[in-house]
Parts: C-alpha cells; sequence; structure tokens
C-alpha cells in the first residue's frame, strides 16, 4: 500500500486525537493539590479586598400611576371648552421619556445641591456622607456651576477648619486655608463658607473629601443612573429605580423627582389658563383704573384741568411755560460752571493753583471754602519759596490744602445733584404745562365721549368678572398626572457588590484555573503524552515502562548507567519490564526461531540503550543466554553500563582484533548476560556495518545466545539502523513519552505498512506515574539523553543533554 493511500488515515488517527478525558484533567490537577489550595487562597483573597474597597451600592425604586384623563371627571368640561383649558392624553411612552429628561434631573440636582459630594475616608475605601449623617453646611461662593473643585476639610473639637489638598481643573493648590465654623474661608476659588449642621456634634474631629462636580456632568451622571419602565406592557404603572451609595440621597432623588414632574405637568397643563388668567387681571386692572366712579371721575378731570374756561386755561399755561424754561436755562448754566470748578479741583496739575472766585456759582458755603482755601494756599506757596517742599510745615500745610480740597470737591458734588434735581424737577412740571396746552382741545371732546364709552366698558367688565371666575374654577379642578404607588424604598435587589456571589465566583475561579492550566497546557501539547496516543497504531504494542523518577533525583537528567533489573525486585519498573519480558518473548515464539532483535526510534533522548540493558537483564533472569550489541558507533550509551572498554565491536569489524569471543564482556551481577561493546569509536559506522564479516558475526552468535538485542541509532539520524535491519529478525521501536511528536506517529504507522522494517513492534517508554486511567500523563521531564550528529566527535558530555 503506497503513502497516499494510507497517510492521511493514519494522520487522522493518531495526530487530530487531542482531546483528553475530563478525568484525567481532574486526576493531573488533583496531584498537584497545593497550587488549588494557592489559587483559592489568592482567588478568594482578592475577591475579599474587593468587597472592602468597593463601596456598597444600594437599588431604591418607586412606582407611580399615570393617570388617564379620560377617567374620573366629574364636571362637565364643555363649558370651558371655548377658552382651550384642556388636550389630549398623555402618551405612556412619553412620559418615560420625560421623566428621563435632563431639565428635570438638572431640577433635582439644583434643589438637593447634588452636584457637590461629601466623602469620609473609610479603612479600605470612601464612604458618601449625606443628609443626616452630613455634619457641616458647606457652600461655594462665587464658584460657576460648570467648575470642577476638589479638597479636604478638616474640623477639629474647637471648631477650627482647615482646606487643605485644594484643587481644580487646570491647577492644584499647595496651602493650608484656615477658618472658624460659621465664617467664610477666602481661597484662590473663591470664598467657602463653613457651618454647622443639625446633626453637627461638638468636641468631635471631622475630616470629610469634598468633589464639586460641572452641573452637565453631575445631570449626565444622575440621569444614566436613572430607570424608569413600565412594570406591565397593559397598565399605566411606571417604575423607577435608582441606585447610589446612600440611601437617603437615593429615595431623596426619587422623591424630588416625582415631585418636579408634577410641577412641570402642571404648570404645562395649566400654560393656556394661567395665560388667560393673567391677561383677564390685566384687563380688569386697566377697566377698573377707567371706570371707577364715573360721575367723580368727570368731576376731578374738570377741577384738575380747569375745563370751564378753556382761553384763560390755555393763557395760564403759556405764561407758567415761559417762567419755567428761563429758570431752566439759569440753572443749566449754573450746573456748567459747577462742573467746571470740580474738573479743575480734581485735576493733579492745578493742585497749587487759586481756585476761582465769584464764577456764577449761587452757593455761599463753596464761595467761603474757595476763599479760606485760597488763603492758606497763598501761605503755602509763600513758605515753599523761603524753604522748600521738603519743608514738614509746608507737607503740613499741603496735608490741610489736600483735605480742604477734598471737602470742596464734595460740596461741588452735592451743588450738582441739587442743581440736576432742580432742572429734572421744573423740566417735568414744563412737559406737565405743555401736555395741558396741548390737550386742551381735546378736553371739551373727552367729556362728551366718557358717557357714550360708561355703558361699554361697563359690559366688557361683567364679561371679564365672569370668565375669570370660570378659569380659576377650571384650575381648581386640575390634578397631578401622577399617584405615587410604592414610595420610594428597597427594590428587594440585595447591595452590590454580592459578597456572597463575588466569594463564590472566586472561589470557582480558584478551582477553574488550576484545572484550565492543566488543560491548556495538556491540549498545547503536541507530544506523545501515553498509552493513548499510540492506541490507534496498526503497529504490535509490546508495553510500556513508567519514567525512572529515582535516576533523574539522583542524576538530574543525565543517564543513569545502573541496570534497574534486579532479582528479587518488586518496584513498578522492575514489574513492568518483566510485562515487557512475558510480551517479548510471545511475540518471538513463532516457531522461526527468531532471536536478533533491533532496538531503535525516530529521534534521540528515547532511552533504547536504557530499555536494550534492562529488558536483557529481565530476560537473563529467566535463564536465557542474551547479547546485547552496542550498534551506537557513534555514541557508545549501552557501552557505558560496562564502563565503555576500549574494544569492542568496530575493532572486530576493522579486523584489528579478530578474536570476537575475546570482545563479549559479561555483565557484573549476571550469569547469562553478556554485552559487546563498541570499542574504538570508528569515523566510518556505516560503512563497518555494510561489511560481510558483521552479517557472518551474527549468524556465529545466533548459535551461542537465545536473545541478541542490537542497540541501533535512531533512524531520523544516520543510516546505521536501516543497515543492521537487514540481518535482524524484529525491530522494535521505542517512542519516549513527552519527547516524539504524535506528528510522527503516522509515519511510524506508513513504516509498518510499507514493510521498511521486519516485524516491527512499539515500546512506550517514559510514561509519568501521574497518569490518568486513559493513559495520559502530566509534566514530562526525562533523563535518558543522546548527542547525536553527523560529524565526527559529536555526540560528546556536553551534548548528552
Amino acid at each position: 500500500m503506497d503513502e497516499a493511500t494510507f497517510s492521511p488515515r493514519i494522520r487522522r488517527q493518531g495526530v487530530n486525537n487531542n482531546a483528553m478525558p475530563v478525568a484525567d484533567i481532574i486526576f493531573m490537577t488533583l496531584r498537584h493539590w497545593p497550587w488549588i489550595i494557592v489559587s483559592l487562597v489568592v482567588c478568594l483573597g482578592l475577591a475579599y479586598f474587593y468587597i472592602l474597597s468597593t463601596p456598597k451600592i444600594h437599588t431604591r425604586s418607586a412606582e407611580i400611576l399615570i393617570k388617564d384623563e379620560d377617567k374620573g371627571k366629574s364636571l362637565s368640561m364643555e363649558d370651558f371648552a371655548d377658552m382651550g383649558l384642556f388636550q389630549s392624553n398623555s402618551n405612556i411612552h412619553n412620559e418615560i421619556i420625560t421623566l428621563k429628561s435632563k431639565d428635570l434631573m438638572d431640577e433635582v440636582i439644583h434643589r438637593l445641591g447634588l452636584d457637590m459630594n461629601f466623602y469620609r475616608q473609610e479603612a479600605f475605601h470612601r464612604s458618601a456622607v449625606y443628609g443626616l449623617d452630613m455634619p457641616l453646611k458647606i457652600e461655594l461662593v462665587d464658584f460657576p456651576e460648570e467648575g470642577r473643585l476638589s479638597f479636604t476639610i478638616e474640623v477639629n473639637a474647637k471648631g477650627n477648619v482647615e482646606l487643605h489638598d485644594l484643587k481644580t481643573a487646570k491647577e492644584s493648590y499647595d496651602e493650608v486655608f484656615k477658618g472658624q465654623l460659621g465664617d467664610s474661608i477666602a481661597t484662590p476659588v473663591g470664598k467657602i463658607y463653613v457651618a454647622p449642621s443639625a446633626t453637627y456634634k461638638k468636641g468631635k474631629d471631622i475630616e470629610l473629601i469634598v468633589e464639586k462636580m460641572p452641573m452637565t456632568a453631575a445631570c449626565l451622571g444622575y440621569t444614566n443612573g436613572l430607570e424608569v419602565r413600565m412594570t406591565d406592557e397593559k397598565g399605566s404603572v411606571l417604575k423607577l429605580t435608582f441606585s447610589d451609595e446612600s440611601v437617603q440621597r437615593a429615595d431623596d432623588v426619587l422623591n424630588t423627582l416625582i415631585g418636579v414632574y408634577n410641577e412641570s405637568w402642571i404648570r404645562d397643563k395649566n400654560q393656556v389658563a394661567v395665560s388667560t388668567s393673567n391677561f383677564i387681571n390685566d384687563r380688569l386692572g386697566v377697566i377698573e383704573d377707567e371706570l371707577g366712579n364715573v360721575d367723580s371721575d368727570i368731576s376731578s378731570f374738570k377741577s384738575e384741568n380747569l375745563v370751564p374756561d378753556i382761553q384763560t386755561a390755555s393763557t395760564m399755561y403759556m405764561s407758567q411755560s415761559q417762567e419755567t424754561s428761563a429758570q431752566i436755562l439759569a440753572l443749566n448754566n449754573q450746573l456748567q460752571v459747577t462742573r467746571y470748578l470740580r474738573s479743575y479741583l480734581t485735576n493733579e496739575a492745578s493742585r497749587l493753583q487759586l481756585l476761582p472766585s465769584n464764577a456764577g456759582v449761587n452757593d455761599p458755603t463753596l464761595e467761603l471754602q474757595i476763599a479760606a482755601y485760597n488763603e492758606r494756599l497763598l501761605q503755602r506757596n509763600a513758605m515753599a519759596a523761603k524753604s522748600s517742599d521738603k519743608n514738614p510745615l509746608v507737607a503740613n500745610m499741603d496735608e490741610l490744602l489736600a483735605s480742604q480740597r477734598k471737602a470742596i470737591i464734595g460740596t461741588v458734588d452735592n451743588q450738582i445733584v441739587n442743581l440736576n434735581t432742580q432742572i429734572k424737577g421744573l423740566q417735568q412740571s414744563e412737559a406737565k404745562t405743555i401736555s395741558r396746552i396741548a390737550s386742551n382741545p381735546s378736553q371739551a371732546k373727552y367729556l362728551l365721549s366718557v358717557e357714550r364709552q360708561q355703558k361699554v366698558k361697563e359690559s366688557l367688565y361683567l364679561f371679564l368678572l365672569q370668565k375669570r371666575e370660570e378659569n380659576e374654577l377650571s384650575q381648581a379642578f386640575t390634578a397631578y398626572n401622577t399617584r405615587v404607588v410604592n414610595k420610594p424604598g428597597d427594590d428587594g435587589v440585595p447591595p452590590s457588590p454580592n459578597a456572597r456571589n463575588i466569594l463564590l465566583i472566586a472561589g470557582l475561579l480558584g478551582l477553574f484555573i488550576p484545572f484550565g492550566v492543566t488543560y491548556v497546557r495538556e491540549v498545547n501539547n503536541t507530544k506523545v503524552r501515553g498509552r493513548k496516543d499510540v492506541e490507534n497504531l496498526s503497529v504490535p504494542f509490546l508495553g510500556e515502562i513508567p519514567e525512572n523518577v529515582a535516576a533523574k533525583k539522583n542524576k538530574g537528567d543525565e543517564e543513569s548507567k545502573e541496570i534497574i533489573v534486579k532479582e528479587g525486585k518488586r518496584d513498578v519498573i522492575n514489574e513492568a519490564f518483566r510485562v515487557l519480558r512475558t510480551n517479548f518473548e510471545f511475540m518471538n515464539n513463532d516457531g522461526n526461531g527468531a532471536n536478533v532483535i533491533a532496538i531503535t526510534s525516530f529521534n534521540p533522548h528515547s532511552g533504547k540503550s536504557f530499555i536494550s540493558v534492562n529488558l536483557t537483564k529481565a530476560l537473563s533472569l529467566k535463564g536465557k543466554r542474551v547479547l546485547v550489541i552496542d550498534g551506537d558507533m557513534r555514541h557508545g550509551s549501552s557501552s557505558a553500563y560496562i564502563s565503555s572498554p576500549a574494544k569492542g565491536l568496530s575493532d572486530y569489524l576493522n579486523g584489528s582484533q579478530p578474536d570476537l569471543n575475546s570482545l563479549i564482556v559479561p555483565v557484573e551481577g549476571s550469569k547469562s548476560l553478556f554485552m559487546l561493546p563498541i570499542g574504538t569509536v570508528p569515523p566510518n559506522p556505516a560503512e563497518l556495518l555494510s561489511r560481510p564479516v558483521f552479517a557472518s558475526m551474527l549468524e556465529t552468535l545466533r548459535k551461542e545466545f537465545d536473545y541478541i538485542l542490537i542497540d541501533c541509532p535512531p533512524i531520523e539520524v544516520v543510516a546505521d539502523a536501516q543497515i543492521i535491519d537487514r540481518y535482524v529478525d524484529r525491530t522494535v521501536f521505542v517512542i519516549r513519552a513527552g519527547l516524539l511528536e504524535r506528528a510522527m506517529l503516522p509515519e511510524l504507522e506508513k513504516l509498518y505498512k510499507l514493510d521498511k522494517y521486519k516485524n516491527m513492534s512499539v515500546i512506550l517508554n517514559g510514561t509519568s506515574n501521574n497518569q490518568g486511567r486513559y493513559g495520559y500523563s502530566h509534566g514530562y521531564r526525562y533523563g535518558y539523553g543522546y548527542g547525536y550528529g553527523y560529524g565526527y566527535n559529536y555526540g560528546s558530555d556536553k551534548n548528552k543533554k
């Protein structure tokens, strides 16, 4: 059968068989139970630390009923339809959107002051402080709403306040700002007012962390934390859910939100009614002013405006207007002079100049002040001329002059205010006079039209009074759109984080990690793991040899050169070799007298020499004459068991030692076990094995021994094994668990199918003692090493691992 025929099938059987039974994964992991305990302790410890370092979040909920306006109406609203006071029914989905609107939440945050958060530092985390737990009242003065601020406040038992760690979005301050309770503390970001609250306890130290968020960020955060949903698709009950560290704050948010929603709904509902009411009240006020008592209004109008003699009244008003205009002109002149004088006084360049007197300001007090100032200024200048400006007397005179100048400026300011007041009064009087002159022709017409309008306004007044009462009645019957079904309370959801669930998950994770690591490691292991990986091979299976743990502990990773199989010994390895011996004898008892067996493998480090020597020792214990030929003339691993004699197989094959019997060395401790070492390491082992003398040597030895085992090099490294195979009766492949790639198993099957080696069979070596019941092993580390190469002097001791 050619390669194309069976190779894919073999690959499906040998390579893709990566699945491992769960029982083996469990068994492998339980052998390392300390790691399971460590994993549990670490996971539970991390979970417990997470629980301690995470503040608890409480979930609160309330239920409200959205009323249907079509139900429960007791009045005939058609009476008010003409005023457009009522609208269509509410839509439940629109109300959900309204409750989650940012405008409502913004009002809630403003009312409750939720843009400022207060925390108390606990052992593992910060806990929120709110409401009855808040011992202080803290207000930011002149700090922008959209600003971000944080600081720590400390209050000692005496009421002393310290602010530190002050941080804004752009800057940090290292200073400590101090003050007292009830005071405003000045800081670079503005004043911070700190006062005791109703729950403040004297004589107790307080430390709080304060964080001020921008209003937009606070509104967004609280809006995202609110959930509004329908409890039933067919009903109109909405469930409001809010989660927060503080139970009281969560309840306050829900209560305030419901209240703000009701107020908003009432305000929107009565918007037309309120607008109508305002309009009616405004109109009634105007009509009341116009009507009053018509007779009294006419009489007052005539007496105030001198209506009986229109011509006389006009002459009088003209005379008054001219006189008033003259007075306004005179006062304006005085005002201009006074303002000039004030400008002169405030000019620094004229500080040592005399003030003008008799400038036209009609104020005796001001004239006296100017005269006194000029007199003292003359004295000062005379004194300065005789000495200097630095004379103390001159400086004293300068101070007195500055005081006098300031007093004069105050008098000037008062004079300006007085003149402005007089001018304003005269202008008002002039305007009234001009108005009377202008209205005199229409006064007679007005008196004639009053009685005509009286009846019209009385009718309008009565109509508006009626409509106002109707509008007030409609507002009185406008109730809230909602009814609270369940007040804010516990939602039945345990506080987050849920300690029990977290510890349970952490425990399961702590158990899962070791098993998961084992599973991942074994799934990614491409080596032969145990008996189950070679079950699908057609090659006859002789047996398996467990790992020599004792030799590894004594020798590290170096191959032990001690024969393990001994008479009377009953450990695991000895029993494994006895089982292998039984299977070996059964396969060789086929009537053909086959007794020459080649031991080889695919790659180095498979333990061929170890199996060759110990298997022959097990055969010798039954009285069989057994010979081990070290056919690995590049390395001589079997020869090392007898201290690697200087002469051996290579010397016989090259003709330097013609006496074969003298080269065969008896193995110490056994009467029927012998070994033919390699002797001198040759430069051309393949050529030596190809000589006819090797075949004749085997024919001679067949007559003297019951079994001849040849320790051959790996077939993948050199051609020696293929040459030796021509003269043997059977070939045994050694597969090292944890060393041979499972991808090579189809190649082994291919060799068997093509009969490239005579009577092939397989031995599985190095299986771990911690195997599962399916033959998988865990944690491969082996101590049987080779060091192969194609050149001379390869395989030195430094390359054995």
